[in-house]
């Protein structure tokens, strides 16, 4: 706990579990699994590098260093290969069907109005396997990288993280990965 937050404001614990309410309320079953990771994660490497090493780099803006944003960066592309690349994979195909089916399965697809525009297949503008695995990856590194910089209302970033990365992954693999 910040120490701001033992006297003058509401604790940083409230916003993480309304942030985790929201994502697990609200997005497919691996999306908000990834949102607690990138929280837990990205928010943990972004402050810990950002300490450490942020007054060698760029400010982004008040108490945000390009430092701090380059660690969730790396830190998210991490923690998407290790869900969705060993995680999910190794768990029982059964549990993942229906309302419960992962919105990521392994490939990703350019839209209807993007493949028209290119002129392209759906096989051709299809991705699957290990390269799917490494565009998602660096999306969600991206993703959580600009959720944890900026600043939306003066909200606590255990709140806007999981809520930003839970909004933005969904509606990235609503659009790429239904093909």
């Amino acid at each position: 706990m910040r120490e701001s937050e033992a006297h003058d404001r509401y604790n940083g614990v409230i916003s993480y579990l309304a942030g985790l309410w929201f994502t697990m309320r609200f997005c497919r079953k691996d999306v908000a699994g990834m949102s607690v990771l990138l929280l837990s994660w990205c928010d943990t490497a972004a402050s810990t590098f950002g300490r450490l090493w942020g007054k060698y780099t760029p400010r982004i803006r008040r108490g945000k260093s390009l430092a701090g944003s380059l660690a969730a960066f790396i830190f998210g592309v991490g923690a998407a290969v290790f869900f969705w690349g060993i995680v999910a994979p190794s768990g029982d195909p059964q549990l993942n069907t229906g309302i419960n089916a992962f919105a990521f399965e392994g490939t990703l697809t350019l839209t209807a109005p993007a493949r028209e525009a290119f002129g392209l297949s759906e096989k051709q503008a299809t991705i699957d396997g290990n390269l799917a695995l490494a565009v998602l990856s660096v999306i969600t590194g991206l993703m959580v990288s600009v959720s944890e910089a900026i600043d939306i209302w003066g909200l606590d970033d255990n709140l806007t993280i999981p809520v930003l990365c839970g909004l933005e992954l969904g509606a990235f693999l609503w659009a790429f990965a239904s093909g």
